[in-house]
C-alpha cells in the first residue's frame, strides 16, 4: 500500500501526513471494532483511553462513535496513560484497547495506539487490514454494513485504582524522596496515587501544554529540582506515560540504556532476570553491548519501536528490554513499555541495595555520540551506493567493539542520518564527518 496510516507507534496524524480528524477517528473505531470482534472473551468491547491534548475529548467520542456503530461496546476511561489502558485491555479480556495520543509529541499532534486483546500492540497483519477499511471509508465514501443494533459507551469507573493497585503491588517508592515530573499529560491520572509523598511538577493539563518545556524530553528544570530539594532521584514521564527518563541525585540525566543496564545488574544478581539475553534496539549506545557483557549477558538487538522489542522478547525468551528513548519492558509484570512501572522498578533496586541512583550508573559507560543529518535527493538502499558501504566498513573497522557506526534514512523527511559512537567525542566527529561527505557526494 503506498499510503501508511501506521508508524512505528501508532496512527500519527502529524506533519499533515493523515490529519488526525473525526472522520479518520470514526473509521478507526469501525474498523478496529470490526476485526477485532470475537478476538476477547465478551460479546464485544473494546477500552478507550487518551491523554490531555485538546484534540483527545473529540477524537475520543468519535472513535467511541464508531465502535458503537458496528455493535460493539467502547469502555471509555478517561484520561489514562497508555500502558494502563494496555493492562485493562488485558485484564478485561476486552476485543481491543484504543489510546488517543500522540505521545511525546506537542498538543498540536495527535493520534491513535490500538491495543490488541493480549495487551500488545497489534500485528502488522492486522494494521494492513484496519488501514484497509479506514482507506476505503475516508478515501472513498464507502462503508461497512453495520449491524441492527448499536454498542453501548459507559464510562468504566475506577479504573485508575485498578490499575494504581497493580504497580503498587510490585513496587513501592517508600522511603525515597523523589521529584516527579508528569509532563502536563495521563501521569497526572496515576502519579499522585503511586508517589503520594513525591513532589509533583508539570501537573496542572490544560489541553496545551503537553510537553511542553517538560516531561521526558526536556529534563533540565526536573534536573534542577532534584538537586535544589537534596531529592534521591527524579522521574519525568511522556505525554502518555509509557516511557520514562531518570535523574539521579546529583542532577545527572540516565537515558533507556542506562536504565536497562541498572536493572539487568540487579536482575541477574536477584536471579529474576528469566534468561540471560537482554532486548534493545539498533538505536542504543554501544555502552549498553559492552555493559552486559561484562555482566555475562547477551545484548539482543532490534528495530526501532517498542513493538519490535516486545516481540523479540517473545522469541527469545527475554523478561527485559527498551529504547534508550525510555521504552523499557518487563515482560514478566506488563504488556509493553511503562514509564510508571520502571520509575517504581528503580526506586525497589535503590531501596534494596541501598545505592543510590549515580552509583548504580555506574555499571555502565555511555560513549560520545554525533549525528549528523544529510539532506538528500533520493533514498536507495544503504547498501546498493559502494562508496557509502565503503566508508561505513572503513569506519567500524577502525573502531572495532570500541565504536558503532549507523546510517540510515529518515522516515518522513529527505534526510540520511550519519551516527558514530566511539571512545571520545573528536573520534566521534572525525569518522561521521567522513561518513557524511560521502553521503553528501552519493546522494544530496
Amino acid at each position: 500500500m503506498s499510503a501508511r496510516l501506521f508508524g512505528t507507534d501508532g496512527i500519527r496524524g502529524i506533519a499533515n501526513r493523515w490529519p488526525m480528524t473525526s472522520d479518520v477517528a470514526v473509521a478507526v473505531g469501525k474498523a478496529v471494532a470490526a476485526i477485532t470482534l470475537g478476538h476477547g472473551s465478551s460479546p464485544g468491547r473494546i477500552v478507550v483511553g487518551k491523554d490531555t491534548r485538546l484534540s483527545g475529548d473529540m477524537l475520543e467520542h468519535a472513535i467511541c462513535s464508531g465502535i458503537s456503530a458496528m455493535g460493539v461496546d467502547a469502555l471509555r476511561v478517561g484520561v489514562f496513560p497508555t500502558p494502563g489502558v494496555a493492562y485493562l485491555t488485558a485484564m478485561f479480556r476486552a476485543n481491543a484497547g484504543i489510546v488517543v495520543s500522540a505521545s511525546h509529541n506537542p498538543y498540536t499532534d495527535n493520534g491513535i495506539k490500538v491495543f490488541s486483546s493480549n495487551g500488545r500492540k497489534i500485528t502488522r497483519a492486522m494494521e494492513e487490514e484496519i488501514e484497509d477499511m479506514v482507506l476505503g471509508q475516508v478515501g472513498n465514501g464507502h462503508d461497512e454494513s453495520v449491524p441492527k443494533l448499536p454498542g453501548r459507551i459507559s464510562y468504566l469507573a475506577d479504573s485508575d485504582e485498578a490499575y494504581a493497585d497493580f504497580l503498587s503491588n510490585i513496587a513501592s517508592p517508600d522511603g525515597l524522596s523523589l521529584v516527579i515530573d508528569c509532563a502536563n499529560g495521563a501521569a497526572v491520572r496515576i502519579a499522585p496515587k503511586l508517589f503520594p509523598n513525591a513532589h509533583l511538577t508539570s501537573v496542572e493539563p490544560d489541553g496545551c501544554n503537553i510537553n511542553e518545556k517538560c516531561g521526558s524530553e526536556h529534563i533540565s528544570g526536573l534536573c534542577r529540582e532534584v538537586i535544589e530539594r537534596g531529592a534521591d532521584a527524579g522521574f519525568a514521564f511522556d505525554g502518555d506515560g509509557d516511557r520514562v527518563i531518570a535523574v539521579d541525585e546529583n542532577g545527572k540525566p540516565l537515558t533507556g540504556d542506562c536504565i536497562i543496564a541498572v536493572c539487568a545488574r540487579f536482575m541477574k544478581e536477584t536471579g529474576t532476570l528469566r534468561s540471560s539475553k537482554v532486548v534493545s534496539t539498533v538505536m542504543s549506545n554501544v555502552g549498553l553491548t559492552l555493559a552486559l557483557k561484562r555482566m555475562g549477558l547477551e545484548h539482543v538487538v532490534t528495530d526501532v519501536g517498542d513493538r519490535n522489542v516486545v516481540e523479540m522478547m517473545a522469541g527469545c525468551n527475554a523478561s527485559l528490554g527498551g529504547e534508550d528513548s525510555g521504552h523499557i519492558v518487563f515482560s514478566d509484570y506488563q504488556t509493553t513499555g511503562d514509564g510508571i512501572l520502571t520509575a517504581l522498578m528503580l526506586c525497589r533496586i535503590m531501596q534494596q541495595t541501598g545505592e543510590p541512583l549515580s552509583a548504580l550508573a555506574g555499571c555502565i559507560e555511555m560513549f560520545p555520540q554525533v549525528l549528523i543529518n544529510v539532506e538528500v535527493k533520493h533514498k536507495p538502499d544503504i547498501e546498493s551506493v559502494p562508496a557509502l558501504v565503503e566508508a561505513i566498513r572503513s569506519a567500524q573497522e577502525t573502531l572495532g567493539d570500541r565504536g558503532r557506526v549507523l546510517v540510515r534514512h529518515s522516515g518522513t523527511q529527505s534526510v540520511c542520518r550519519v551516527m558514530v559512537e566511539a571512545r571520545t567525542e573528536n573520534e566521534a566527529k572525525h569518522h561521521a564527518s567522513r561518513i557524511a561527505g560521502v553521503v553528501e557526494k552519493c546522494l544530496g
